[in-house]
């Protein structure tokens, strides 16, 4: 079992922890995640890793059903059942150039590695980072010190500029197209900038956070429309040729289960009362 050693409440229901893991912290690569069974008679949830040291993995999560409830329960000392990882493809070592990295809500959990990486490789970065309101902006400092230049966006304007980051990146590509466009975030988010991309053609790409179970490739459940073919989010994946998803069949597959999740955690809710 894996021993939660620290634990931080970074935003409102958005927790960062701290999880003995030595031989998942030697290995993991930008670009990697875990899976993550909370207790034994739980469920499998794919996270992000945002950090690790020589024993350690720092991992991100918000608090949005039964199993990261669960999980954002748990205090330090506890077990945690299970990690498996590292899962997913690292993130090539390249230097692309001019690089966009447009982050919403959680997804700057992943656009930090990301973009320490890209940094690391001798690209120039402009970061887009995205939420509801203030209150829930994460990682402004680690972005701003990787970043070239970094956009703030808020829905309700309560800090930075009042927009979404689709504001932010058509004003960016009016004034000049980058080499390469990351996107990590909600679904219908990263939707958005593949369909403003696609237009000029700007490689993009997207971290795609589909239903996963196995992480192993064995079950199928992560499949995604790609192009003429079909890919496993947990093995080919997670980031991927945003103009290639089919969007119009993996949104409504996010939600095939909405209903059982809210059951789930509404019957957990009732049983702590």
């Amino acid at each position: 079992m894996y021993e939660l050693i620290g634990k931080e409440l970074i935003a409102p229901e958005i927790w960062k922890i701290k999880v003995r893991a030595p031989h998942i912290a030697k290995a993991y690569k930008p670009g990697n995640f875990v899976i993550v069974l909370p207790h034994e008679r739980g469920e499998r949830i794919p996270l992000t890793v945002f950090d690790t040291d020589q024993e350690n993995i720092y991992i991100v999560f918000q608090e949005v059903g039964k199993s990261t409830r669960l999980l954002g329960k748990m205090d330090v000392g506890d077990q945690i059942q299970d990690v498996m990882g590292p899962t997913g493809h690292e993130f090539p070592s390249q230097k692309f150039g001019n690089v966009v990295l447009v982050a919403g809500g959680v997804g700057a959990a992943t656009a930090v590695p990301l973009g320490r990486h890209l940094h690391a490789c001798g690209n120039q970065i402009t970061t887009i980072l995205g939420a509801r309101n203030k209150d829930l902006v994460l990682f402004e400092r680690e972005l701003e010190s990787i970043s070239e230049k970094l956009i703030i966006t808020t829905d309700d304007g309560s800090y930075g500029t009042k927009g979404f980051v689709t504001d932010a990146l058509k004003e960016v590509l009016s004034t000049k197209l980058p080499d390469l466009v990351i996107a990590i975030g909600p679904a219908r988010m990263m939707k958005a900038v593949s369909d403003l991309t696609k237009p000029s053609a700007i490689k993009t790409l997207v971290s795609l956070n589909s239903i996963m179970v196995c992480g192993t490739g064995m079950c199928g459940a992560c499949r995604v429309g790609y192009g003429e073919t079909t890919v496993l989010t947990c093995i080919d994946g997670p980031e991927l040729d945003g103009h290639s998803v089919d969007w119009d069949t993996l949104l409504p597959r996010l939600n095939m289960y909405k209903e059982e999740e809210t059951l789930s955690l509404s019957l957990m809710e009732k049983e702590s009362r």
